[in-house]
């Protein structure tokens, strides 16, 4: 996973799938004379697809994060955002090599607020990492994407599910937001705001941009913002081989893979669905927790999993029931 070449060969097939997608869709519903049922099931496929598509970008995600918290005391909370940010920029711009002429003002216009979405919320989330557990910061965290998909709903049943699963996130928290550290807290709300923004310009930007060029590009603008905090932070440790090498296993697994996934993900999705399936997330976190960094799951955990999932589920056949009718 260290390795640059083995790194870019999946976010390059990642990178691949729209077009993939695209031609699908199209020999699916292209009228061909294709048997109804043919096109029903090929339609089901596709509305399937960009579920499978944030569930993968959950576990890589969360993931990377549990190993980035092993990472911290070699580097610190911010030269771990840097070193994901700027590993994860360069295989982009390797793998995309983004056509930087032919674009607006306002194409430039979203991909610069992307990026400050994307650095304000990495920067953020490892502050709060720093002080609170990875699973109470992402309970935390995901109320962002909560709001949003209640607040750009238009239906009733979406801010059910919502609401459901806003109660398995607080669950999951286990009660003891109490005694948590209060900035480690506001650090984490913070980048759950930074969170809903991510999800509104990256549907943007993957509306403006082909394939995943308008990432690569705002990845690089999240990289050069959190340089200097990096450097500030960490000096001469950001050069350590093995530090390095981390950082580069982290940038794979919570920017690379993960973001290029829900970017493909938001070209089929409407952002409210997505931003209830954001509350997976904490489901995951508890399960990254409990595998690499050895927090138990209590009973209570459990019903919030279940609760989380029920609501994502929900939302989704929600969507998926009113695409078919």
């Amino acid at each position: 996973m260290n390795d640059q070449r083995s790194a870019a060969e999946p976010a390059a097939a990642a990178v691949a799938v729209p077009e993939a997608a695209t031609a699908l869709e199209g020999t699916g519903t292209g009228g061909t004379g294709a048997p109804a049922a043919g096109r029903t099931g090929a339609g089901r496929r596709a509305a399937l697809m960009p579920i499978v598509l944030v569930v993968a970008g959950g576990l890589s995600v969360q993931f990377g994060s549990a190993v980035a918290a092993l990472l911290m005391p070699k580097a610190g909370a911010l030269g771990v955002v840097t070193l994901r940010l700027a590993a994860a920029a360069l295989i982009l711009l390797v793998v995309c090599r983004p056509r930087l002429r032919g674009h607006s003002r306002a194409d430039w216009g979203t991909v610069l607020a992307f990026g400050v979405a994307m650095g304000g919320m990495n920067t953020l989330f490892y502050l709060a990492l720093d002080r609170i557990p990875l699973g109470i910061a992402v309970t935390l965290e995901v109320l962002g994407p909560l709001a949003l998909s209640v607040f750009a709903s238009r239906r009733l049943i979406n801010a059910l599910w919502a609401g459901l699963a806003l109660v398995g996130v607080v669950l999951l928290g286990g009660g003891g937001f109490d005694r948590l550290d209060p900035l480690g807290a506001a650090f984490a709300l913070g980048a759950g705001a930074m969170w809903a923004a991510y999800i509104v310009f990256s549907a943007r930007t993957g509306r403006r941009f082909p394939q995943a060029d308008g990432l690569a590009l705002a990845m690089v603008v999240a990289a050069v913002l959190s340089l200097p905090l990096g450097i500030i932070e960490s000096g001469a440790k950001l050069t350590v081989p093995s530090t390095v090498a981390l950082g580069a296993a982290v940038a794979v697994l919570s920017s690379v893979l993960p973001y290029t996934l829900e970017l493909m993900a938001l070209r089929r999705l409407p952002a409210p669905t997505f931003a209830v399936m954001m509350s997976l997330e904490p489901a995951i976190a508890a399960g990254a927790g409990f595998l690499i960094l050895d927090q138990a799951l209590s009973t209570t955990d459990a019903l919030a999993i279940a609760l989380v999932i029920g609501a994502s589920i929900g939302a989704v056949r929600s969507r998926t029931g009113r695409r078919e009718a």
